[in-house]
């Protein structure tokens, strides 16, 4: 970059310096907090930043834009309530393992891999933004419904010991999608003449009730119990040297994917977790430690929704397509401070891009180090009395899921889908492919009509484009690798005493 030197000495300006510190700093602390998320704090800050310039805007909205994503660890390893989708699969393996008396070991595992996810996006966006954005906008309607089809198999991988109950469990998600406005024609239906649901079930309410209202129900259930208390203030965080070269293959892996899943518009961090989280555990030599405080799921699910920020900032700021709804947030800043996203930034603003690039990197140094620092004292939040800390937490839910629409409804969403968690847990079925099949199943039924409408209503092109055809043979091959592993003779009977073991306690 020819300007490298005037970027360097603006990124090193005290103003810059603390804009990135704050922007970070406020974004981990609002993504620590289940029903506040990113594009919650972005959105409102935006209207703060038209006072600056455009380079300094953008310091302060992309450090909070790596911040929230990475927040979300902290709460979703002590609390297993996910401060942000993006770490709904932290919890999976993070509470367990810190509930097993090793909570220092749990949150440095996350923030060590966060580091890591975030530099391999960030060398990925610096070196391939414009060629790997321009092979993203090439994928047609019916290779996107083969990469949805493809993700939704990966439910199987993520179900837990039991193949029929993941299914089940994504196939709710998908009906629980249904409702609102079709994602291909606008047609309302499902709705039975309540208005509320013309725009559907959101994914916020949703998420915040099926895993933190649920689990405030749990512990108010159990509050005459002695809590088991995680208690990460006496003990000291543990991400080693050795941890690099043991784990590299999946830092690596996952970082990768969830630089790729964060290319594809529309996707998210939740979903890139989720792939690398399964991509980890099939390819792992003690797949049956998964769910139960695996290292190798944190770190999967850690440094890939950290690297879906460097990617799904490369088609944004390449073609002007965002890949998340934070991006489209940073996609409006980008136009009223007068710059235009896409070619014309790079030809009329390298500066600009420069910036962008520069503000990513130091604040993925900046959060690794403010985590580092400050985890613990974050983690104070679960040493509180359960009586104290669970009308709070309940407060922020609340306010979080109002806050999306200004409307009540969302609000008695998120606390019918609390219900609806707490009976998930009791019979046993996985909430994890229900939010998955939430989440893709509109993206497949927009994909899939698009396609037809393309093609005249023929569905030949799903094996006739070549693209389209490797994602189905994948998702084909990913389907008989979950029948392979739950059908092993050891683990269909290890589960089986699992259940009755369960029975018996009941």
């Amino acid at each position: 970059m020819s300007g490298l030197p005037e970027l360097i000495s603006f990124m090193l300006t005290p103003t810059a310096l603390v804009l990135m510190g704050v922007g970070t700093s406020l974004g981990i602390l609002v993504g620590a907090i289940p029903g506040l998320t990113g594009a919650m704090l972005i959105a409102l800050s935006l209207p703060l930043t038209f006072s600056m310039g455009g380079d300094p805007a953008l310091v302060l909205l992309i450090s909070m834009y790596v911040g929230s994503v990475s927040g979300g660890l902290i709460t979703a390893t002590l609390l297993r309530m996910p401060g942000t989708p993006a770490s709904m699969m932290t919890t999976l393996d993070g509470y367990p393992l810190a509930k097993g008396g090793q909570p220092g070991r749990a949150l440095g595992l996350g923030i060590g891999a966060s580091l890591c996810g975030g530099l391999v996006s960030w060398v990925i966006l610096v070196l391939l933004s414009q060629p790997m954005a321009v092979w993203s906008t090439k994928l047609g309607a019916f290779d996107f419904f083969s990469l949805v089809m493809m993700a939704l198999v990966l439910i199987a991988s993520v179900g837990g010991a039991s193949l029929s109950r993941g299914l089940l469990s994504g196939m709710l998600g998908i009906l629980v999608a249904m409702p609102g406005a079709s994602p291909a024609t606008g047609e309302i239906r499902w709705t039975l003449g309540f208005h509320a649901l013309d725009d559907g079930f959101k994914l916020l309410p949703v998420l915040i009730g099926l895993f933190a209202v649920s689990q405030i129900v749990h512990e108010l259930l159990t509050l005459h119990q002695p809590a088991t208390r995680v208690d990460a203030a006496q003990s000291s965080l543990d991400w080693r040297w050795a941890d690099w070269t043991r784990y590299k293959i999946n830092l690596l892996r996952s970082s990768l994917l969830g630089t790729f899943i964060g290319i594809l518009p529309g996707i998210g961090a939740n979903i890139g977790s989720v792939v690398a989280y399964s991509a980890a555990k099939n390819s792992s030599k003690t797949p049956e430690q998964f769910g139960k405080g695996s290292e190798e799921g944190i770190i999967a699910s850690e440094a890939a929704n950290n690297a879906t920020v460097g990617g799904a900032l490369i088609p944004l700021i390449a073609l002007g397509i965002p890949g998340s709804v934070i991006d489209a947030i940073l996609l409006g800043a980008l136009v009223i401070h007068g710059l235009q996203p896409g070619p014309f930034l790079f030809e009329n603003n390298p500066q600009t891009v420069g910036v962008i690039m520069a503000t990513m990197l130091f604040a993925n140094v900046f959060m690794f180090g403010f985590l580092w620092l400050f985890a613990k004292r974050l983690a104070g939040l679960a040493s509180l009395p359960r009586y104290i800390l669970l009308p709070i937490i309940l407060t922020f839910c609340v306010v979080g899921s109002y806050a999306l629409a200004n409307r009540m409804f969302d609000v008695w969403v998120m606390l019918g889908f609390g219900l609806v968690g707490v009976l998930m847990d009791r019979w046993k079925i996985p909430a994890a492919p229900f939010v998955i099949g939430f989440v893709l199943g509109p993206i497949a039924e927009e994909h899939l009509c698009a396609g037809l409408m393309e093609s005249g209503g023929s569905y030949l092109p799903l094996i006739t484009r070549p693209i389209s055809l490797v994602f189905l043979l994948l998702a084909f091959a990913l389907l008989l690798w979950s029948l392979r592993s739950v059908l092993r003779p050891e683990e269909t009977q290890q589960w089986a005493e699992e259940e009755v073991a369960d029975q018996s306690v009941e």
